[in-house]
This record gives structure tokens, C-alpha cells and sequence, in this order.
């Protein structure tokens, strides 16, 4: 009508005139109602503002516009001719749900507005509508959108870093590993990544969610062999208020919290039995309750494990049950440690070396030809993390382009003097039992032959004169 239209044009140049600052970066806005004064108001108002609009009058005319452009948010009314912002609403979140759709309703049908949020709405807002609250309004919308797309390219970046071609390995056995993971990653199938400490089994874990179809969902990761029996039932499973001592409020457990994604339960061969029987039962029934609780919360987990401890070993002795294990256990992957695939030694330390003297502002660092060779013939007992730590300290040690052995840790060059004197000591024991054995043959056949040289000699494949120079160094006449 003529009176709507003039009170919205009035309020929309009072408060037009007072904004001074305008939107660089808008965000698409489709205005659906059937009073065409206010979708007149509306959209002007958000075009002066440096919105993109589209504006519909009706529920089929939104849907048309929809689905031939690209639109951030809906502002809809609640009630028109055909169909509700309701049902608009459900229509719109199953074409797009990153939508942000709000409601604008008259104050005779909030309680709808309610149950539209419930639904999926973002908001309501109430006619005849206030230009600062919309415009509130819009501003948090546009930092959820930020939000959103951060996270996009946050999630990118996850799997880009955790993907299979962020692990360094050159060697066979590595590559076996991980050609295995990459083709289980698209399965729901449980994992167990048997490996000493150290060896990387939660980067080929990571990588197989974040190649996965739950990529998008969460990727837990709880150590069972840092926690209690009690504790860590609480830590999976969640807990009641007042389930025990010190349960002052409900606490959902890291399954919930995985939901739809994966869990990573590090150390499995820690638990202890009473879990380990819980733990069967989310992967026969999908199920769980919390500590103190009697609801059953349905869970879609998918469970990778890892272990450094002999699972098998574990069984005879009665400390693990053999049906979890073959629950847990349906693809394994054993990760080798570092001293058994050496060829992944040099590649690891270039990349730590760049990544850390990046990061220490040491861009043209590198190793010192003897401290390069003591670092490919070390052991690394702590495998990749020891290597990790050991190239991160000597870079913050070193006082000058070049690490030299003096900016590794001790016990480095320790071991390579142990195996320096071990080599010495060999060599001297080979020397004295290969001349105990020349004094014995030697001994044995001058006996035989009446102490007659000459034929003690012959019998023996050598020279006299050589028989006699060895009798001369040991002094026997």
C-alpha cells in the first residue's frame, strides 16, 4: 500500500543517509514476499548497501531465481499466496544447505518463525523491519560465511598436508604401507597400523580420513595407554552428571564427538579388558551409553588403531581378546622402523632440514659432510620423531650455515665411538683367533712329522720358509 511504501522509504533514507561506510565484498541476497512495496524498500536498500539482490514474489518465482543463480541468503517472509517461508525453506535446504535463510514474519506468526529455526532457518526478524537490526543482521551472516569459507580452505589444506603424498619415503617398504592405506581409505573397514613408537602410524592414519569420504567429519585421536581404566571409559564413551566422584556434568565422549568421522585409538594394546569388552560392542552394534547413563546413542564411527606391542602375543597370554582383535584387525598395515628402511633416512632429514631452518630463519643451512654421514648410519631407536627433534635441535645449535657434528647430540657421537671400538675390538679377536688357529695346525703337524719341517710344511699347503718365519715370531725353536 501507499502508506507501507512511504513509511519504508522514509526509514530507509533516514538511515541510508546516516551510513558512511560501504561494502567491498557483498554477499548475493534473494527478497521473497508478496507485498511488492516491500520487496521494493528491501531491495533498494540492500543495493545502496552494495548487496547483490534478486527479488521474488512468490515461492515458485524464489525457486526459478535459485536455481539459475548463486545465492548466499534468503530473506523470506513467512506467509504468502502459495506456499509458506517454511516451505521454502525445506526446499531450499535440500537443493543447498550452506544457504543461510531467514524469516520475516509478522508478530502474529513468530511461534512459525520458531519452529523454522528448528528447522534450519539462521534467524528471524520481525516487520515491519528495523534497518539496524538488519543490518546486524547481515553482518554476522557475512562473518558466518567468512567462517565457513576459512574453514573450506582450512579443511583444503588438512588434507592436502595429511594426504598420502605428504608422507616422505623413498623406500619399498614404506610405499607398500602406503599404497594399502590409500586403497582401504575409501572403505568403512577398521584399520590396525602395527609399528614401533615414533614410525608415523597417526600420519598414515591421518591420512586415510582425510582421503576418505568423512574428510569433512572429525578426526579424533585419543592415546589409551595415557590414561586409566576409569578415565579413559569416560574419555570414549561420555559420562552422566553424578555418574561418579567429580562428574559434576554431563560429558560426551570422543565417539559422539567423532561422529561421522574417525576415531584414531593409539596404544589399543593398553586397554584394559573391561574396555576392551565395551569397545567390542560399538563395533558389533554401532552403539553406545555414557558412564551412569541408560540411553543408547547410535554412533557412525570408523575406528584405525595402532600398536606398537605384539597384539598376537598379547592374546595367548590372555591380556587382549581375540574377537576384538579380529574386529579391529580386518586390514593391517605394519610400518617399518627407520633403521630397517634406511633409504628414507636422507629425504626425511632434507625435509625436516628445510622446514626448520625455514622456520629458524636459516634458509641457506645445511650439513657438514661428517655430520651428514653420522646421521645416515644412526639407528634412530626413536625412529622419525627422534630423527624430527634431532635435526630441529642441531639447527637452533648451530652458529653458521653448516651443521657440524659439534651441533648433534652427544649420545650420536658416543654411539658412532662404541661402534668404532666394537669394529676395532673385532678386528683384534679375528687376528688373534686366526693366528691360534695357524699355532695349533702348525704344532700338530710338527708332531706328526717328528718336528721335520719340510714335510710339516708340505702337508700343510705352505712354504718352509714360511713355516720357519711363523715359529720365528713366536719365539719357538
Amino acid at each position: 500500500s501507499f502508506l507501507h511504501l512511504a513509511f519504508y522509504s522514509a526509514c530507509y533514507y533516514i538511515h541510508f543517509s546516516m551510513k558512511t561506510k560501504q561494502r567491498t565484498d557483498s554477499l548475493t541476497i534473494l527478497i521473497v514476499d508478496d507485498e511488492a512495496s516491500q520487496l521494493q524498500v528491501l531491495g533498494g536498500y540492500l543495493r545502496k548497501n552494495n548487496f547483490s539482490v534478486f527479488e521474488a514474489n512468490s515461492y515458485s518465482n524464489a525457486i526459478k531465481i535459485f536455481n539459475k543463480n548463486s545465492i548466499d541468503v534468503i530473506l523470506t517472509d513467512y506467509k504468502m499466496p502459495d506456499k509458506t517461508g517454511f516451505e521454502l525453506l525445506k526446499e531450499i535446504k535440500a537443493l543447498n544447505p550452506e544457504v543461510t535463510v531467514v524469516i520475516m514474519t509478522a508478530f502474529g506468526t513468530i511461534e512459525g518463525a520458531v519452529e523454522a529455526i528448528r528447522e534450519g532457518a539462521y534467524d528471524y526478524i520481525t516487520k515491519p523491519i528495523n534497518l539496524d537490526e538488519l543490518d546486524v543482521l547481515l553482518k554476522r551472516i557475512e562473518e558466518l560465511q567468512n567462517l565457513k569459507s576459512e574453514n573450506k580452505i582450512l579443511r583444503e589444506q588438512l588434507t592436502d598436508k595429511f594426504s598420502f603424498s605428504g608422507i616422505i619415503s623413498q623406500s619399498e617398504e614404506m610405499e607398500k604401507a602406503i599404497n594399502t592405506a590409500g586403497r582401504v581409505a575409501q572403505s568403512s573397514a577398521s584399520v590396525l597400523i602395527r609399528g614401533e613408537s615414533g614410525t608415523g602410524k597417526e600420519l598414515i592414519a591421518k591420512a586415510i580420513h582425510f582421503t576418505s569420504d568423512r574428510k569433512e567429519n572429525p578426526f579424533i585421536a585419543v592415546n589409551c595407554a595415557a590414561l586409566n581404566e576409569n578415565l579413559l571409559e569416560s574419555e570414549l564413551f561420555g559420562h552422566e552428571k553424578g555418574s561418579f566422584t567429580g562428574a559434576d556434568k554431563q560429558r560426551r565422549g570422543r565417539f559422539e564427538i567423532a561422529n561421522g568421522g574417525t576415531i584414531f585409538l593409539d596404544e589399543i594394546g593398553d586397554i584394559p579388558l573391561s574396555t576392551q569388552v565395551k569397545l567390542l560392542r560399538v563395533l558389533q552394534e554401532r552403539q553406545i551409553e555414557r558412564i551412569g547413563g541408560n540411553e543408547i546413542i547410535d554412533v557412525d564411527v570408523r575406528i584405525i588403531s595402532a600398536t606398537n606391542k605384539n597384539l598376537d602375543e598379547a592374546i595367548k597370554n590372555g591380556n587382549f581378546r581375540e574377537d576384538l582383535y579380529y574386529r579391529l584387525n580386518v586390514v593391517n598395515i605394519e610400518i617399518l622402523p627407520l633403521r630397517k628402511r634406511r633409504q628414507d633416512i636422507a629425504p626425511l632429514l632434507e625435509y625436516f632440514l628445510s622446514l626448520y631452518a625455514k622456520e629458524n630463519r636459516k634458509t641457506k643451512l645445511n650439513f657438514s659432510k661428517e655430520a651428514w654421514e653420522l646421521l645416515l648410519r644412526y639407528d634412530y631407536p626413536g625412529n622419525v620423531r627422534e630423527l624430527q627433534n634431532i635435526v630441529q635441535r642441531a639447527i637452533v645449535l648451530s652458529r653458521k650455515n653448516i651443521i657440524l657434528t659439534d651441533d648433534l647430540p652427544a649420545n650420536l657421537k658416543e654411539k658412532q665411538s662404541e661402534e668404532n671400538l666394537t669394529t676395532t675390538q673385532k678386528r683384534i679377536s679375528l687376528i688373534d683367533e686366526v693366528e691360534r688357529v695357524e699355532k695349533e695346525m702348525i704344532f700338530e703337524a710338527l708332531n706328526t712329522y717328528n718336528n721335520n719341517q719340510s714335510k710339516a710344511a708340505k702337508s700343510l699347503g705352505i712354504s718352509e720358509r714360511n713355516l720357519r718365519y711363523r715359529l720365528k715370531k713366536w719365539g719357538v725353536k
